[in-house]
C-alpha cells in the first residue's frame, strides 16, 4: 500500500493546462518536495491531493483509498498553509485544539456554555486538552499556549500551524511554502525543526517550495515541475548530479550552472570553440556542455576566458567571466585563497573535472559521455 499515490492527473483553469497526466507516488515516511518556477502547477497539485481543488482527470489515492471524489474533510489530511491561517481572536492552545474540537465534539458540544454541561463532554474536553499540551510540548509551545497569534513571532505563528497540522495524527501532512514569510536565519531553523518532526510522527510529507535550498536540504526525493509536469522525480543528489533534462540542471543549483555551446566530431570528441574538452559522446553534432561551477578551477592552461567581476562570500568568492573565443557566460566557483589573483577585465585559464560534466542534445535530453583516456581539460 503506498500511502499517497497520483495516477495521470490533469487539470485545467479554462483555456489555461495546469497539470498535464502527472503521476507521482510517496511510499511510507517519506519526505517529498515538490519544487519549481512560480506557475509551474506545484500548489495546484498539493490543494488536489488536498482536495481542496479536484482533478480533471486522474485519480487521487490516500493510504490504500480511493479519495478523487471524497471533499477534504474526510481525506485525512493536514495541509499547512503559507500564510499559516491562524484564528487571530484564539490562544494558541485554541488554535492548535481546532481539528480536535472538529472532529471529537458535536457541533451542541462545541457551544461555550450548553456544550460543557452536555453528557460526556467533559471528558472528550479533557482529552483534547491532553493532546494540545503533548503537540505543543514536542514543538517547545508550551510557554506560548494563552497568547494570541498577533503576540508570536514569525517562527512561533509557524510552529504552531505545525502543531495544528501534528496534533490530528493525519494520513499525510501536506506543506504549501510554509517557511517563505520566514527571514533566512528563521528558515534554516525552521527547516531543520520540520524535518526533525516528520521523522518523529513518521506520516509521509509532501512539500512545495520555489526554494531549491529548501528542497535539496530536506528532501528524501524532489520532483522537479515545469509547465505542469514533473521532468525528474529522484533522491536530491541525484537531480544535482545526474539532471535528466537540460531544464532540471538550469533549475537546480545556485549559481546556477553553466551552459557552452558544444558539438561533437565523427569520432564523438567533443569541442568548445574548437578546442577538444576530454570528453566522447555518444551523439554527435551540435550539444550543450553544462558545467556546474565547482567543477571549474583556474588553470595555465585550458579554456581561455576573460575575468568581468568577483563576488567575495566569505567561505568562497564567485569569478563571473566570458569565454574569449565565443564570450558565452562562464561563473566560478573558488575557494577563498582565490581573493585577488585575479581582476577583472585579467585573461585567465580554467580547468573541469570531466568526469562531472553533463552533455545534452539539442531536444535538451541528457546524453550520455564518457571521458577520454588523456582528456586536456580533465582536472
Amino acid at each position: 500500500m503506498t500511502p499517497i499515490e497520483l495516477q495521470h492527473v490533469g487539470k485545467r483553469f479554462g483555456a489555461t493546462t495546469t497539470l498535464r497526466d502527472l503521476s507521482l507516488s510517496v511510499a511510507a515516511g517519506e519526505f517529498v518536495v515538490l519544487v519549481g518556477p512560480s506557475g509551474c502547477g506545484k500548489s495546484t497539485l498539493l490543494r488536489i491531493i488536498a482536495g481542496i481543488e479536484h482533478a480533471d482527470t486522474g485519480t487521487v489515492s490516500i493510504g490504500g483509498r480511493d479519495v478523487t471524489a471524497l471533499p477534504a474533510a474526510k481525506r485525512n489530511v493536514a495541509m499547512v498553509f503559507q500564510s499559516y491561517a491562524l484564528y487571530p481572536h484564539l490562544s494558541v492552545a485554541a488554535n492548535i485544539a481546532v481539528p480536535l474540537a472538529q472532529s471529537r465534539l458535536s457541533a451542541a458540544q462545541r457551544l461555550p456554555i450548553l456544550g460543557g454541561v452536555l453528557p460526556g463532554t467533559r471528558s472528550l474536553r479533557e482529552g483534547i486538552t491532553r493532546d494540545v499540551r503533548a503537540a505543543a510540548e514536542s514543538l517547545g509551545l508550551t510557554p506560548l499556549l494563552d497568547r494570541r497569534p498577533a503576540q508570536l513571532s514569525g517562527g512561533q505563528r509557524q510552529r504552531v500551524a505545525l502543531a495544528r497540522a501534528m496534533v490530528r495524527r493525519p494520513a499525510a501532512f501536506l506543506m504549501d511554502e510554509p517557511l517563505s514569510n520566514l527571514d533566512a536565519s528563521l528558515r534554516t531553523q525552521a527547516r531543520r525543526e520540520i524535518v526533525e518532526i516528520h521523522r518523529r510522527v513518521g506520516a509521509p510529507t509532501v512539500y512545495v517550495t520555489h526554494d531549491q535550498e529548501e528542497a535539496l536540504t530536506m528532501a528524501d526525493r524532489v520532483a522537479v515541475m515545469q509547465g505542469g509536469e514533473i521532468l525528474q522525480f529522484a533522491p536530491p543528489e541525484v537531480v544535482y548530479n545526474q539532471p535528466a533534462d537540460l531544464r532540471v540542471a538550469s533549475f537546480i543549483g545556485s549559481p546556477r550552472i553553466n551552459l557552452l555551446a558544444a558539438e561533437a566530431d565523427g569520432d564523438g570528441i567533443v569541442r568548445v570553440a574548437g578546442q577538444a574538452v576530454g570528453l566522447r559522446s555518444t551523439v554527435h553534432g551540435k550539444l550543450t556542455l553544462g558545467l556546474r561551477p565547482e567543477t571549474l578551477v583556474l588553470s595555465g592552461t585550458g579554456l581561455a576566458a576573460t575575468a568581468e567581476a568577483v563576488e567575495f562570500l566569505g567561505d568562497g568568492l564567485l569569478l563571473h567571466a566570458r569565454l574569449r573565443d565565443t564570450a558565452a557566460p562562464v561563473i566560478l566557483r573558488l575557494g577563498p585563497e582565490s581573493r585577488g589573483e585575479v581582476l577583472p577585465g585579467q585573461p585567465l585559464h580554467f580547468r573541469f573535472d570531466a568526469a562531472r560534466a553533463l552533455l545534452f542534445d539539442t531536444l535538451g535530453r541528457r546524453v550520455p559521455a564518457s571521458t577520454l583516456t588523456e582528456p586536456l581539460l580533465l582536472v
